[in-house]
């Protein structure tokens, strides 16, 4: 009994602190306002000018990605950060909207054609931001966004300086619709894996509509579909977090781009996609992501968030034709 209680309490005790900590660290951030955060980042003698809305936002979003509650975990390998898989891979899919947003920013919307010079500090953070996300030393990842985070800094600092006039930021509709096409596909990728949660035998269109089209490996004509048992809840959060990340930069576009918006007439249209995305925030009221039978007693949450972002991502095909349109 002696050695029980000399080994075993305190093994004992350190389990359940373990259990603790895993449950505090995880935790996902809350949604914040992109507007009262623009204002909060502006210093004196700078103007709210087009633009420093999506700039501050992506600040604001790198900040939570950094130093939310536990840090930035998808490099850490000791416990109990190691045995989190929910809150890393949440963080992946605000990252990989970061990096989609910081792409179009440097390649498009801060320039005012394609022979342009691109900003030296946008060119910074996007390729900072694509830095190995799960790097734990040599560098250490969070150095290297940190970087990423320090040129949007730089930009924000000239963008907003009436007398520095290297700084742009294009509110076009062409530069919209241009990232809007980065938001398409990725929704579109991960409206898919969620759906396949529960297996899917699908044709195979990927040469359709072009009648000439051929591809350098032949697929088969119908293609089995299923994510692993194992996978599913790490696709769940990678949308919960990709998502997160989509309401912030949407609606600091709406502010930036909202003559554009209104003159297309498309201001409500932006906003009923951003209400569609918004629902994805909604807790979690079970302990785990559960994988029901579509038509079946318990419920399939995968196939629920896979169902607003389908239809998000439905709202912004047809937002991209308005904004084509003259």
């Amino acid at each position: 009994m002696s050695r029980w209680l000399k080994w075993g309490l305190p093994l004992l005790l350190l389990l359940l602190l373990l259990l603790v900590l895993i449950f505090y660290l995880d935790h996902e951030p809350e949604l914040f306002d992109v507007r009262a955060n623009a204002q909060s980042e502006l210093q004196p003698k700078q103007k709210l000018v087009t633009g420093f809305t999506t700039g501050a936002t992506m600040l604001k979003v790198g900040d939570v990605l950094l130093n939310k509650r536990g840090g930035y975990m998808s490099n850490d390998i000791l416990p109990p950060w190691a045995f989190l898989d929910n809150v890393p891979n949440w963080e992946f899919g605000v990252l990989t909207q970061m990096r989609d947003l910081g792409r179009s920013l440097r390649n498009d919307i801060s320039r005012s054609q394609t022979q342009s010079t691109e900003d030296k500090d946008l060119a910074e953070l996007d390729s900072s931001l694509h830095f190995d996300h799960s790097s734990w030393v040599l560098p250490r990842t969070e150095k290297e966004y940190a970087k990423a985070l320090a040129g949007m800094r730089r930009y924000l600092d000239r963008l907003s300086d009436p007398t520095v006039q290297d700084a742009q930021f294009f509110a076009r509709a062409d530069n919209l619709r241009d990232w809007l096409s980065y938001v398409e596909k990725r929704l579109g990728s991960v409206s898919q894996r969620l759906s396949a949660s529960v297996g899917q035998v699908r044709i195979n269109t990927d040469l359709s509509g072009d009648s000439v089209a051929t591809q350098s490996t032949v697929s088969a004509q119908d293609v089995s579909v299923k994510t692993p048992w194992l996978e599913i809840d790490d696709i769940f959060y990678e949308a919960r977090g990709t998502t997160w990340a989509l309401i912030h930069f949407m609606q600091a576009m709406e502010v930036d781009f909202h003559d554009v918006l209104a003159k297309k007439n498309a201001l409500t249209s932006f906003r009923q996609i951003i209400r569609e995305l918004e629902a994805t925030q909604e807790s979690l009221s079970s302990p785990m992501v559960l994988n029901g039978s579509p038509f079946g007693f318990f419920s399939n949450h995968s196939l629920v968030m896979a169902n607003y972002i389908a239809r998000a991502n439905a709202a912004i095909i047809d937002l991209r034709n308005l904004l084509e349109q003259g």
